[in-house]
């Protein structure tokens, strides 16, 4: 499996990864292209691949947050017809070497949906079992109806919110502020 990591955007490589990021993520619950161009042109986020036999079979979406070096794990997408295999975790491996060695982040953070239900438990779960701790804060946002939790992935070992993964959101959220701001363009 080839990895490849850029921070420049891309159309013809886009057209390829497009599919496994928008099977895993409809419009309404991933970024729009526009989006998403604005952000690398903005410099805000490195595109993951991983192919095989030059297909995509799976992708993600980062941002290194370099004043407090910790990469937001924005999306992260396996193709559904290569799921089970552990390529997910042999992704967030990848992501978690490169964030360490490449970028000298002291942790890599997400955000997952706080509801309880059995697809979110599961993708706790999976965090969980790549490394990730489940912080308790449960985070509101005022543009989306769901609420979510914090979980971190500590790439030094000094690295562990000093609260219950409030502070954890400040990095979040300035990445969306900087992501979504001067609208969505087409």
């Amino acid at each position: 499996m080839d990895y490849q990591v850029t921070s420049k955007w891309d159309e013809s490589l886009w057209r390829k990864v497009e599919p496994v990021y928008r099977e895993a993520f409809p419009e309404h619950r991933g970024k729009s292209n526009g989006v998403l161009r604005r952000m690398f042109q903005r410099k805000l986020s490195e595109l993951h691949t991983w192919t095989e036999a030059g297909d995509v079979i799976a992708m993600a979406l980062t941002s290194t947050d370099r004043p407090s070096n910790v990469l937001v794990l924005d999306y992260i997408a396996v193709r559904a017809n290569q799921r089970g295999r552990g390529i997910g975790r042999h992704c967030v491996e990848a992501i978690s070497e490169w964030a360490a060695t490449s970028e000298s982040c002291r942790a890599v953070i997400i955000e997952t949906e706080a509801d309880d239900t059995e697809e979110n438990a599961e993708r706790i779960k999976f965090w969980q079992k790549v490394g990730f701790q489940l912080t308790g804060y449960v985070h509101p946002y005022i543009w989306v109806s769901e609420t979510y939790y914090a979980m971190y992935l500590p790439l030094d070992p000094s690295f562990k919110p000093d609260d219950d993964g409030k502070s954890l959101f400040k990095y979040i959220t300035k990445y969306h502020e900087k992501a979504y701001r001067g609208g969505d363009i087409e």
